[in-house]
């Protein structure tokens, strides 16, 4: 025959906890002997122990208290029901410490394996490494908000990144994250790029280059993530817009600005005596 604190130790918990569950009709009470101890059986033990398990695997105690008036087949029963439930709690609470890993520890674990291959192919054809970052953060959301989408709208983008325009369309990006707002080379850039995508979109329309069908505050969102990583980029966004061009997540036709048409009407010419011949049609 045990003491309480006998009891208490063999079954792993404190003697403060055998009086709870005393209390709470879980364990019951023996009488005390002839010296006015409490005096524990074997049984009382194994009782402890199954209470004591139970309460650790989260079952509330009142349905402790059912359990232990279960027969066998009901008591096993409920037992696989709580090890099903605690495996599916594993699985949830992996799944959350690869996402915090993976805030530190590189893109695998954040993203799904297309889009890192598709990351990978941007690194081999040589494209600067902040836009590889932009391209991964704006993936990251999207990979959260739209995860059945991610197979088709990468799929997509490797379709577009076999064409070697699209290419040294990022690698012209990437050309315009070391200049500034007034350096002319911006402008001769957004030129370019404004003539590939025209070009693009009379070839293939305009649904090829854009049909994530995002919506319009989600894509402004991802904008804002852009221009925070490569400041210039607002800058490039702006000089697209005046020739014909509007977002970056989603891009759109704009009305180009008059005089932006008028140059590109005068491409033969350098762009100082455009400017000038600009400058002297009426109105202007």
């Amino acid at each position: 025959m045990l003491t309480i604190g006998e009891l208490a130790s063999y079954a792993g918990v404190t003697v403060r906890a055998v009086r709870h569950y005393h209390a709470k009709a879980l364990l019951p009470e023996p009488e005390r002997d002839h010296s006015g101890y409490r005096r524990y059986d074997a049984g009382a033990v194994i009782a402890l122990i199954k209470i004591r398990t139970l309460a650790e695997a989260g079952v509330p105690l009142a349905r402790v208290r059912e359990l232990l008036r279960a027969d066998e087949a009901e008591f096993a029963a409920a037992v696989a029901d709580i090890d099903a439930r605690l495996r599916a709690e594993i699985r949830e609470r992996q799944r959350r410490r690869e996402r915090i890993a993976g805030l530190t520890a590189g893109d695998g674990l954040v993203l799904p394996p297309d889009v890192i291959g598709f990351l990978e192919r941007l690194r081999a054809l040589g494209v600067d490494e902040r836009i590889v970052r932009f391209e991964r953060d704006g993936w990251i959301p999207l990979a959260a908000h739209s995860p059945e989408r991610i197979p088709e709208w990468i799929a997509r983008k490797q379709d577009q990144l076999a064409d070697p325009r699209l290419a040294d369309f990022y690698l012209t990006l990437g050309r315009a994250l070391d200049l500034t707002d007034d350096d002319p080379a911006l402008v001769d850039l957004a030129d370019s790029m404004a003539a590939y995508l025209t070009q693009l979109a009379d070839e293939r329309g305009e649904d090829y280059l854009d049909d994530s069908e995002l919506e319009p505050p989600f894509a402004e969102l991802l904008d804002s993530m852009a221009f925070d990583t490569a400041p210039p980029a607002r800058r490039l966004v702006e000089l697209l817009r005046k020739r014909g061009w509007t977002g970056l997540t989603k891009l759109g036709r704009a009305d180009p600005d008059p005089a932006d048409r008028f140059r590109q009407d005068r491409r033969g010419d350098d762009a100082e005596t455009a400017d000038a011949e600009w400058g002297t049609l009426p109105g202007q």
